[in-house]
């Protein structure tokens, strides 16, 4: 791929922006987004061992945990090559197709987020309204089924996306906005028609931002319709109590979307580092959070932590 010029051509590349304003200090600047990803990574990696490593939770609910916390910690990933070059060694090239790479698994695995908190919500409507057939219904082939589902899903959807940009001309500035490609960042960079490609974002945004989000809200309706008919208060909690830990992932996800997504809309004159901060808590509280949330509020992940760190730190001897 070239960049297009009036009268030459040369090999193509963009430019990388850390924190506008803040370029002196990356240095100092790395240091919280080196907790951050660390925090990201462990607690994930953590997560999927404790599911794997324990008989006890091989359930319908770990099992999407686990495919939830392989999406974080690939999300993570995609995104940390760009952003600590960049801040440790200022490394603000990136190559057209190295670009391109990390546009689709960044929006792969963005989409992803929000398909497996969808499948989650399913599996708590299934425990709460359908106790009795829980395990019938939410099998490991059904769950099998569903995972390979999302991930088509998220494939065929951002495909298009790639294949719609990939084909138009970059020309003038290739100066972009963030330390990581996105397609909104991309785009304003194209010198040619792209109505095609804003009418193929703005479905999938409202899919993704909108339709899912309402599904996730169908099913608490009815998983709330369906515990106020429960005569004990003590059964009543302890069935919201099981849907806690997913509705704090809801809503750390879809805030900062929502967020970032009425910036962009009304806000587009707002300083640059607004919209830096956004869409970095954007991609990074997910990840963070989740694994967080997971081992605080559910107690089998708490105790099998607890256990899993208390014998790595007193292991038994044997006379």
């Amino acid at each position: 791929m070239f960049w297009v010029t009036n009268s030459t051509q040369v090999p193509f590349f963009f430019i990388l922006m850390g924190i506008p304003g803040f370029e002196v200090s990356h240095g100092w600047i790395s240091i919280p987004f080196c907790c951050l990803y660390t925090v990201s990574i462990v607690g994930n990696i953590t997560i999927l061992a404790v599911i794997r490593i324990e008989p006890s939770l091989q359930e319908p609910m770990y099992l999407f945990l686990s495919i939830l916390a392989l999406t974080d910690l690939g999300l993570t990933l995609t995104t940390l090559p760009t952003v600590m070059g960049l801040l440790w060694f200022n490394a603000s090239e990136i190559s057209f197709e190295a670009c391109f790479a990390q546009f689709f698994f960044l929006h792969g695995f963005s989409f992803m987020e929000s398909s497996v908190l969808l499948a989650m919500s399913f599996d708590r409507y299934v425990a709460i309204c359908r106790p009795l057939h829980y395990v019938s219904i939410l099998t490991n082939r059904v769950i099998r089924r569903i995972g390979i589902a999302i991930i088509f899903r998220c494939v065929l959807t951002v495909l298009p996306a790639l294949f719609l940009l990939k084909r138009l001309p970059f020309c003038g500035s290739h100066h972009l906005s963030h330390s990581y490609c996105l397609h909104q960042d991309m785009i304003r960079l194209v010198c040619a028609d792209t109505t095609i490609n804003n009418w193929y974002g703005f479905v999938i945004a409202l899919v993704f931002t909108t339709l899912d989000p309402l599904l996730i809200v169908v099913s608490y309706a009815l998983i709330l319709r369906s515990v106020l008919r429960i005569s004990s208060q003590g059964e009543s909690f302890q069935a919201l109590n099981n849907c806690l830990s997913h509705i704090l992932a809801v809503l750390v996800l879809y805030v900062p979307l929502v967020g970032l997504s009425m910036t962009h809309r009304f806000a587009k004159h707002a300083p640059p580092i607004v919209h830096v901060i956004l869409a970095n808590i954007y991609l990074l509280a997910p990840p963070v959070m989740n694994p967080i949330i997971y081992s605080i509020k559910t107690k089998q992940i708490r105790q099998r932590i607890f256990h899993l760190v208390s014998h790595r730190q007193f292991p038994s001897h044997r006379m």
